[in-house]
């Protein structure tokens, strides 16, 4: 028997000593995050929506006698200025029909002239004298009439613009009225939006607005509001705000779609932090932030969203420093070992 316990004993202290290791706490690792601390800045709420650019004012070019083409001197996408001969109908005939209406005129002058010696000597009556006078009136009007329609045979620009369409082709027999091009004025450009009823009093005419357009995605082009409809669209709950587009540089055209802004509303010095940072479950936003070397979730109130920046306006202060990389796995109280990525947002 005592040979036995002798025996168990040394394998009894091995034993227990085995479970002592394994009873030892192992070390916890830190979970590597990337850490800002939140800046300072504009956050602003807006209006956007999708616009077609359109002009404030386009002209029919039209012809205002009947006639064929001969020549057609601008093309489409060309600048014009008011008053440019942008056509040109056959004259040949106006032509013979002006040189008659002069020789007529110069022939009823020379016999009227004749005619003012006669009449001051009685040798013929008042009345010949008047109806000859009337008759030179009338012929003084026919030549000018038919020099008009001499002129008219060169088809202007009615106002500075760009070409928009040609309708007309040499060879064509136009009537008058018929429509030979379109010029669009560029320079003066329109956009519509529909803003809902409800945030209708965030805007007032002369308000600023802000276009991108993806042909320049590099620019900015201002626009301010200078309509308001006075009537809600029952259809879709929603008022026409009409924007005046400044096309300064000439890149703009109608017909273009741009994305429109309108700010009504900024916050200045608002305290931001990068979007991605703001955790939001059960609707609550919060964020981590390092707090003795280890995770802490904060609830926050949160304001504008704008340039990937969300306004905090409570729950953080400026100093504190806010897990931007490496959040989505945390819990509170996770040990962490941060990087500072620096203040610029």
């Amino acid at each position: 028997m005592l040979t036995l316990v002798a025996l168990l004993a040394p394998l009894a202290g091995c034993g227990i000593g085995e479970a002592s290791v394994a009873t030892e706490a192992e070390p916890v690792t830190a979970v590597p995050v990337i850490t800002q601390t939140p800046t300072r800045g504009e956050a602003y709420a807006y209006h956007a929506g999708t616009v077609n650019l359109e002009t404030e004012s386009e002209a029919a070019v039209v012809a205002k006698i009947d006639g064929e083409i001969v020549e057609i001197l601008v093309e489409e996408g060309q600048e014009v200025k008011s008053g440019q001969i942008v056509a040109r109908l056959d004259p040949n005939r106006l032509k013979l029909i002006a040189e008659q209406a002069r020789a007529d005129l110069n022939r009823l002058k020379q016999e009227y002239r004749r005619n003012v010696q006669l009449h001051e000597r009685g040798l013929i009556s008042q009345g010949a004298f008047e109806n000859l006078r009337f008759d030179l009136e009338a012929m003084d009007a026919a030549y000018k009439l038919a020099q008009l329609d001499l002129d008219y045979t060169n088809i202007r620009a009615p106002i500075d613009g760009i070409v928009s369409e040609k309708i007309g082709r040499i060879g064509n027999t136009v009537a008058a009225g018929d429509v030979v091009l379109r010029i669009s004025n560029s320079t003066a450009l329109l956009a519509y939006l529909h803003v809902p009823q409800r945030d209708l009093f965030r805007f007032s005419v002369g308000q600023p607005a802000e276009l991108s357009l993806d042909a320049f995605p590099e620019d900015r082009h201002s626009a301010s509001i200078v309509r308001i409809s006075p009537r809600v669209d029952s259809a879709t709950g929603t008022v026409k705000v009409t924007l005046g587009v400044t096309n300064v540089n000439g890149q703009l055209r109608p017909g273009m779609f741009a994305r429109a802004r309108i700010v009504y509303e900024v916050h200045e010095e608002a305290l931001l932090v990068p979007a991605d940072a703001v955790l939001a479950e059960d609707a609550q936003p919060s964020v981590f932030v390092v707090e003795d070397g280890v995770a802490r979730r904060r609830d926050v109130t949160t304001g504008f969203e704008n340039g990937g920046n969300i306004e905090v306006t409570s729950g953080l202060q400026g100093t504190d420093k806010v897990i931007v990389v490496g959040q989505a796995a945390l819990r509170d109280g996770t040990p962490v070992a941060h990087q500072d990525a620096g203040h610029q947002i």
